[in-house]
Formats: C-alpha cells, sequence, structure tokens
C-alpha cells in the first residue's frame, strides 16, 4: 500500500474528528519518523472522541481494544489505530493499564508513554503540504515532553520517571535499546540506570514478545550497536545468557586476529543489513554459540572440539525458548550445523557438493559464511569458490531426476528393505558423480556391486 494513501487516510480521520467538535492528532512513533525524515510503517490517531464515538463515526472499524481506549478504522487498505486521549491506572501484569481513564488532555495522554521522541503529536491539517519536508513538519509538531530537543540531540529518554515507566511495561527495557540502536541514538543517563538496575524484571515479558524484540532488533541494520547496548544495559545475560558467555572466551589468533567470540560475533552482526531474513540474522547471532562450552588450550593452539555439535543444541534450546516456528527452527539450526563445512568444499566429491547445495536456502548459508570470513582472516577464497560453483550448477544437474526407484529394483527381483537406501544412495552418487547418466546404466551399476 503506497504511504500517502496511508497518511491520507489518517487526515481523513483527524478531518471527520475535528469536524464534529473532536480534538484529534497524529500521535507516537509515525510523528517521530516523518520528523527524522523517515517513512512511517504505519499511522496513529490520538483523540478526545471515545471508542464508542469512533465505531459510530466511520463504516468500517474494529474494536480490537475498545477497553484500552483503542479502535481500528479501515479505509480501504490503510488500517489506522484510533485511541482516546487517556490516563492509566496501575500495570499489575506489566503489561497492560489495569484501567484507563478517559481525559480531554492530549498533554495528560501524552504523559503515558514510553520515551518523549514517541510523545510527539502532528497536525496533519497543517502538515499535509510538508510531508516529506521534516523541518516544515517541526511547526506542526506539538511538543509537552521535550521530545523535539531529544530528536535533535540523538536522546532516548523515558517521559516522567523511568522506573515507572519500565515497570509499567518492561519489554519497554528492550524497546529503548531497539530504538537507540535503529536511530544511533544514545540513552539519557537516569533512563539507562533504570535499565541497568530493573534488567531482571525482563524475565516477566512473555518469551514470544522478548523473541519479536530482538528479531526487529537482528534485522533492521544495526544489529551490533543492538547487541553492545543489550550487554552495556546488563539485559544481555538476562534474555540470552548463552551469548553474554562469548565475552571474553579466546580463539587462535591465527584464524581469528580479531580478538574473542563475543567480538567475532559482533563483526558478523555488524555486516547484517536492514531487512536480512530473521533466519539468516540468528543463524549470525548463534554460529559460533557451542564455542564457549567448548574451549580447551590444545598443545598446538586454542581448540573448540564438537562446537558445532553443540551449538546445535543449544541454539535448538533458545529457538523452544523463544517459541520460533518448526521452519524457522530448521533452517536456523541448518545454519549453525553447516558453517565449518565450507573449510572443506574444494575437496568433496561432485557428488557431496552437490547435496551441499541442496540445502534449503543456500543463499543464506553462503551469506553466513563471507560474514563469518570477514570477521575474521577475511580469506575469502572458500567462498569464492562456492559461490561460483553454485551459480553455474544448473538446478537439475544439483537434484536430477532419479534413475532407478524401489519400484524398479522390485521389479528386477531385489527383496524390500534396509539394503535399498544404500543402494538407491550409490546410485544417486554415481549420477551425481557423472559416471552414469542412464537407467540402464544405473541397473548394470546396481547388478555389479549388489548381485543378482
Amino acid at each position: 500500500m503506497a504511504p500517502v494513501l496511508q497518511f491520507d487516510s489518517a487526515l481523513h480521520i483527524v478531518q471527520t474528528l475535528r469536524e464534529k467538535g473532536y480534538e484529534s492528532y497524529l500521535a507516537g512513533g509515525c510523528v517521530r519518523d516523518l520528523l527524522l525524515g523517515r517513512e512511517p510503517a504505519d499511522y496513529d490517531v490520538a483523540t478526545s472522541a471515545t471508542p464508542g464515538v469512533v465505531l459510530k463515526l466511520f463504516p468500517r472499524t474494529f474494536a480490537v481494544g475498545a477497553h484500552f481506549g483503542v479502535v481500528l478504522v479501515a479505509d480501504g487498505e490503510a488500517v489506522t489505530e484510533v485511541a482516546t486521549f487517556r490516563s492509566d491506572g496501575a500495570y499489575s501484569d506489566g503489561r497492560r493499564p489495569d484501567s484507563v481513564r478517559y481525559t480531554l488532555s492530549a498533554e495528560e495522554d501524552v504523559q503515558r508513554r514510553d520515551f518523549t521522541i514517541n510523545g510527539l503529536l502532528l497536525d496533519p491539517l497543517r502538515a499535509a503540504d510538508s510531508l516529506g519536508n521534516p523541518k516544515a513538519l517541526r511547526r506542526a509538531a506539538i511538543d509537552h515532553v521535550g521530545g523535539l530537543a531529544d530528536l535533535d540531540a540523538g536522546v532516548i529518554r523515558a517521559i516522567g520517571a523511568p522506573a515507572r515507566r519500565f515497570e509499567e511495561d518492561q519489554l519497554r527495557l528492550l524497546r529503548a535499546v531497539r530504538f537507540a540502536a535503529r536511530f544511533n541514538f544514545a540513552i539519557e543517563p537516569q533512563t539507562l540506570a533504570a535499565m541497568r538496575a530493573l534488567a531482571p524484571k525482563i524475565a516477566t515479558v512473555s518469551r514470544e514478545r522478548v523473541r519479536d524484540e530482538l528479531t526487529k532488533m537482528l534485522t533492521e541494520g544495526r544489529a551490533r550497536r543492538a547487541f553492545e547496548l543489550l550487554d552495556a544495559t546488563r539485559l544481555l545475560a538476562e534474555v540470552l545468557p548463552e551469548i553474554a558467555r562469548m565475552k571474553g572466551v579466546e580463539q587462535p589468533p591465527q584464524f581469528h586476529p580479531e580478538g574473542d567470540v563475543w567480538t567475532h560475533t559482533l563483526m558478523l552482526l555488524e555486516q547484517l543489513e536492514a531487512g536480512a531474513s530473521m533466519t539468516l540474522a540468528w543463524g549470525a547471532l548463534l554460529h559460533d554459540v557451542g564455542k564457549p562450552a567448548t574451549f580447551r588450550i590444545a598443545p598446538d593452539r586454542i581448540r573448540f572440539d564438537g562446537h558445532v555439535e553443540v551449538g546445535v543444541a543449544i541454539g535448538a534450546e533458545i529457538c523452544r525458548r523463544f517459541r520460533f516456528s518448526n521452519e524457522e527452527t530448521h533452517q536456523v539450526l541448518a545454519l549453525i550445523e553447516n558453517h565449518m563445512r565450507f573449510g572443506d568444499v574444494e575437496r568433496m566429491k561432485a557428488s557431496t557438493l552437490k547435496r551441499f547445495f541442496r540445502l534449503d536456502r543456500f543463499d543464506e548459508h553462503l551469506a553466513l559464511h563471507k560474514m563469518d570470513c570477514l570477521a575474521a582472516s577475511g580469506n575469502l577464497d572458500n567462498w569464492n569458490f562456492t559461490s561460483e560453483r553454485f551459480a553455474a550448477m544448473p538446478k537439475e544437474t544439483v537434484r536430477p531426476a532419479p534413475l532407478v526407484t524401489g519400484r524398479e529394483l522390485i521389479a528386477a527381483g531385489y527383496e524390500p528393505g534396509p539394503r535399498f537406501r544404500e543402494i538407491l544412495r550409490a546410485v544417486e552418487d554415481a549420477q551425481l558423480e557423472g559416471a552414469i547418466a542412464t537407467p540402464e546404466e544405473a541397473m548394470a551399476l546396481v547388478r555389479e556391486r549388489f548381485g543378482g
């Protein structure tokens, strides 16, 4: 959907509410993004109109959060969240207010929001002609919390008392990190101190919500900064202790001149571009997660014997803990399991290399290996060899139609059983190696090797 259509829909909602005598503005993240010259993902409206009024005023509405003063208004494909000015009661569950009190004051409404840069309002009727011009848009901004100054200074600051804001919804601890990373902002000292003190509270947040915030950090283009901030706020040890254990785990300098496992992992995260797939991003984060548990100093050098197998087991536990889908888990674990195989690609038989290429989303395996190399020795020989072969090899040669199936073996008099797998594997190996190309040649190979 075109962004202009989203803005136009929100503008229409504000106009309609104002015509009926209700105060209304654009609010929250969309205002922040417009003032930063970014395209908002969506638009929110804050109004003095109660949910009942909003539901009656617009033909297509959804009372998804009417209890909290929130109604969705649909206009074609555009969906706008319309929230009534309110003051929140206590947050006994650390996520939602137990009660809300509607208020006619926009100033009172913004005091309940999380950070000053998210507490700005915008009059879209004054801003319509300035869309795309952040400097001009500022004239239509309404700031009750010092958000404009913090946008200019590049600061994430909690509105009011930081501890209270984080106690209301502990997920805000992670959101502060994500915003600071995404915009390359600093966290204001009192806000930072409250985050460090309250870091253990993140354990009360559902794993799905934590997973989603971490995934956004990994895929918004500043993953390294995000994880450095997670560490600085003591949140890393709470949400991903397996990653925190990487700090100080030395690596053999002849292969890893960059330093310890933590530094190496940060250097991979630094290479993740905005919009990277979540599986590649989590694979980059977890590819060496087995190293801390397998570290040993051998006579010749530092070694991590079995770190891939241990890493797969740890990665599986992390995926389970954060309730990844089966498909997501499969791909993340495959990235961990296969990331060391690139060291053998030039020595692989043709059949082995082609089976390697059959891995789901092999492009992600290539991407992870390149990042892994660039975060270590910088030697891309294996990546160059593999990517060139993968690009040049026709798909039909990687996964050719079988020359022989179990049906043909039975017809030739072979008894079905466990040996069938061995026979079919031998035939496919020969086919992938280019030694045979026809069903007749395949059956001749079967008779030669397995009798009959």
